[in-house]
C-alpha cells in the first residue's frame, strides 16, 4: 500500500493470514525447547526417585548385589577354570563373607580390650576439656557445663521412654537391614553366576530396532559401575590403611575401628572421609589433649588433598571422572533424596547415566558413517 494511509497509524491495518505465525526471538525458541525437555526429564527422574522410595529395601538389596557382583566377579570367574561355576560363585561369596566376619570380630575384640583403660581414659580426658574451655581463649563459667551435664541427665531422665522406643525400633530397623543384606547376596549368586544370560534374555523381549543401543548402554553402564565400584572400594581401603597407621603411630585408641569408619565413610565422596576423621579427632581431643587433636585436623586436610589430587585421578581412571561441582551436587541431593543411601547412590548412578550418554552419542555418529 503507498500513499497517506501507508503513513497513516489511524488506518485500519491488514489481519494476518491463515499461515501466519509471530516471529519469536531465536533465543526464547531455544530456551523454550529445553524448557520442556527438562521439565520432562525431571518429571521422569522425580517418577523415578519416587517408585525407589516406595521400594528402597528392594532398591537398596539390588544396588548391594551388584556391587558384591561387581567386586566378587572376577574371583569367580578366576575360579570357574579349575571348578564348576557353582562351586567357584560359592567358594567367593562364602570367602567374603568370612573376610568380612573376621574383620568385625577383629574390631569388637579390640574394643572390648580397649573398654577399661578407655573409661578411665575418657573420663580424664572429659575433665581436660573441661578445663582447657575454662581458660582462654574461651573462659566458659565452670557453672555453666556443670548446668550442661545437669540438663543432659535431666532429659535422659525425663525421655527414657523415647528412647526405649527409639531403641525398640532400631530393633525393627535392624531387621530389614539384615532382610536387605541377605536378599543382596541372594541377588548376587545369580547375577555372577548367569548374569550375562539374564542380559541377553533381557534384551531379547525388547523390539529389534531398540536391541542394538540398549545392548550398548548396557555395556557401558556395566563397565563404568564396576570400574567406578572396584576403584572407590581401593581408594576407601587405602584412606583406611592410612588413618589407621596414623593413629596407631600417635596413640589414639581405638585406632583400628575408626579405620573401620574411614573405610565405610569413604563411600560418601567429598563428605565422608571429613565426617570420620572429624569423630577421630574429638576422639584424639578427649583421649590424648588438644595438641594430638589438631594433628589429627591436620591429618583430614592431606588425606583430603591426597584423596582428592592422587588417588582419584590414579585408580578412577577407567571410571567416569566428573567435575567436583557435580559430584558435591550429586552427593547432597541424593542425601536429601533418599539419605544415606542416596548419598552412596548418586555419584556412581551420575556416572552411570553420563557414560551411558556418551556411548550412545558415540554408537549414533558411528552408524550414519558405517551406513
Amino acid at each position: 500500500m503507498t500513499g497517506p494511509a501507508a503513513r497513516n497509524p489511524d488506518a485500519p491495518q491488514a489481519l494476518p493470514g491463515p499461515g501466519y505465525s509471530p516471529r519469536v526471538n531465536p533465543v526464547l525458541q531455544t530456551a523454550a525447547a529445553y524448557a520442556w525437555r527438562i521439565l520432562v526429564v525431571g518429571a521422569v527422574v522425580y517418577a523415578v526417585f519416587a517408585v525407589l522410595g516406595r521400594f528402597h529395601e528392594v532398591a537398596a538389596a539390588v544396588f548391594l548385589g551388584l556391587v558384591v557382583t561387581a567386586v566378587l566377579r572376577p574371583v569367580a570367574d578366576l575360579l570357574a577354570r579349575p571348578m564348576p561355576r557353582p562351586v567357584a560363585v560359592t567358594v567367593a561369596l562364602l570367602g567374603s563373607i568370612v573376610l568380612v566376619l573376621g574383620v568385625l570380630t577383629l574390631v569388637g575384640e579390640a574394643v572390648a580390650g580397649e573398654r577399661v583403660g578407655l573409661e578411665k581414659e575418657f573420663g580424664d580426658g572429659l575433665g581436660r576439656i573441661e578445663h582447657w574451655l575454662e581458660g582462654p581463649p574461651f573462659r566458659v563459667n565452670p557453672s555453666t557445663l556443670d548446668d550442661l551435664q545437669t540438663r543432659i541427665g535431666q532429659y535422659l531422665s525425663s525421655h527414657r521412654s523415647t528412647l526405649i522406643s527409639t531403641a525398640v525400633s532400631g530393633v525393627g530397623r535392624l531387621v530389614e537391614v539384615v532382610t536387605v543384606f541377605v536378599l543382596a547376596l541372594f541377588c548376587s549368586v545369580f547375577f555372577m553366576h548367569s548374569g550375562d544370560r539374564q542380559w541377553d534374555w533381557f534384551c531379547d523381549q525388547l523390539p529389534e530396532k531398540t536391541r542394538d543401543r540398549v545392548a550398548v548402554a548396557g555395556r557401558a553402564a556395566w563397565r563404568t559401575f564396576t570400574g567406578y565400584t572396584r576403584g572407590i572400594i581401593l581408594v576407601a581401603g587405602t584412606n583406611a590403611v592410612f588413618v589407621g597407621l596414623a593413629l596407631f603411630a600417635l596413640g589414639v585408641p581405638l585406632a583400628l575401628p575408626l579405620a573401620l569408619l574411614e573405610f565405610f565413610a569413604a563411600f560418601v565422596p567429598l563428605i565422608g572421609s571429613p565426617i570420620a576423621l572429624a569423630i577421630a579427632a574429638v576422639v584424639a581431643l578427649a583421649s590424648k589433649g588438644p595438641i594430638v587433636a589438631a594433628v589429627v585436623l591436620v591429618l583430614i586436610v592431606v588425606i583430603g588433598q591426597v584423596e582428592g589430587h592422587l588417588l582419584h585421578p590414579l585408580v578412577m581412571s577407567w571410571a567416569v571422572r566428573l567435575h567436583p561441582v557435580v559430584v558435591a551436587l550429586s552427593v547432597i541431593g541424593g542425601a536429601i533424596a533418599a539419605g544415606v543411601l542416596g548419598a552412596v547412590v548418586a555419584v556412581p548412578l551420575v556416572s552411570v547415566l553420563w557414560s551411558v550418554r556418551q556411548a550412545l552419542r558415540r554408537a549414533g555418529e558411528t552408524t550414519p558413517a558405517q551406513g
